[in-house]
């Protein structure tokens, strides 16, 4: 399919400069355009693209301000990076859609599939289980026995999702995620150490994304929950009876410990870690590799470090680390004059 500028700018409501008639077909990053895609520029590190790109069309902020002639046709939007996400997901939707169940997929008799399904070759779906209109199961796909899955919602190849799990309206879940293993419980018995039952389920509310290669534990009693809107990156633990809040997003390789309490739009960078039975405040941003030993109770603060502590707090820490190598001189010599000083 093709599109006009003019097309791309009267859907987005944004305005043309250049060629009103340019066409694309598709997209290419700003820094390696070619002639018939569609770049964007959103973040001034590019800015310098703009000018050499072979993109026939650009989408830039309206507060872009260019310092030299452009020679490809630019459509100017409130925000580029929201607008060039609008016109993936068009685009995204317009693909051809996988309907049908496959003749080698496996579902229960009493298991209830949706509407506008697609259900692949060697995928399990189990007892009482409920499937809703216009969810995409793909091959190889584990779905335990009284499992709920909501309208909308994508399993890519090789999810695993155990008894009683409950996924809400239009979750994406990517290849080998696991939802609803058992979580890391035992008891020290006489040197050795003794399971104890998960009995627990988890619940994943709607609008959820969890990249590949997630395991999200059930809980020991009761539930495991990650409410609506949360974006989960690959490689990432969430341990048993934990509670992550709206739209709370986690990089990659995060760990949460179990029964830890995380608050809504809350961020957190790659390769953090929480302790067990905390609770971390609404809009608290975490640095990458950041290890949160006690609970963090004021909303909106930023930390990082291992033990977390204040962002610029660290930040005038770690200026002061970077110069510990000169003080240990200074305080050596100014020891050795005072030695000389004290020997007169």
């Amino acid at each position: 399919m093709e599109f006009t500028a003019k097309t791309i700018a009267e859907f987005l409501k944004g305005t043309v400069e250049g060629n009103p008639e340019a066409t694309v077909n598709n997209v290419s990053p700003i820094e390696s355009g070619k002639e018939g895609t569609l770049a964007f520029l959103a973040n001034p590190k590019y800015a310098k693209h703009v000018y050499t790109t072979d993109a026939s069309i650009v989408l830039v902020s309206k507060d872009f301000v260019a310092e030299q002639e452009v020679k490809t046709t630019l459509v100017r939007v409130e925000d580029a990076y929201q607008a060039f996400a609008m016109l993936l997901d068009l685009y995204q939707q317009s693909l051809p859609q996988k309907i049908g169940i496959d003749p080698k997929a496996s579902i229960h008799e009493t298991a209830s599939v949706g509407e506008k399904c697609y259900v692949g070759d060697f995928a399990y779906i189990g007892e009482n289980s409920t499937i809703g209109n216009n969810v995409k199961i793909y091959p190889q796909v584990y779905i335990g026995d009284n499992v709920t899955i909501g309208d909308d919602c994508i399993l890519y190849p090789g999810v695993k999702v155990y008894l009683g799990s409950s996924i809400g309206k239009d979750c994406i879940i990517h290849a080998g995620s696991v939802i609803g293993s058992d979580g890391f419980g035992f008891a020290p018995t006489d040197g050795s150490y003794k399971k104890i039952p998960q009995l627990g389920v988890v619940i994943i509310e709607d609008h959820v994304e969890i990249g590949s290669n997630v395991s999200i534990d059930r809980a020991t009693m009761g539930a495991t929950i990650i409410r609506k809107g949360v974006k989960l990156d690959n490689l990432i633990q969430i341990a048993h009876n934990v509670e992550v809040g709206e739209n709370t997003v986690m990089a990659s390789q995060t760990g949460i410990s179990g029964s830890t309490k995380v608050g809504k739009n809350c961020m957190f960078g790659g390769q953090t870690g929480s302790a067990g039975h905390i609770t971390i405040a609404d809009g608290v941003k975490v640095g990458a590799q950041a290890g949160i030993a006690n609970s963090l109770k004021k909303e909106g603060q930023a930390v990082i470090g291992t033990p977390a502590f204040d962002f610029l707090e660290a930040a005038r820490s770690m200026a002061a680390y970077k110069n510990l190598g000169d003080l240990v001189k200074r305080v050596n010599q100014l020891e050795s004059e005072l030695k000389k000083l004290k020997e007169k």
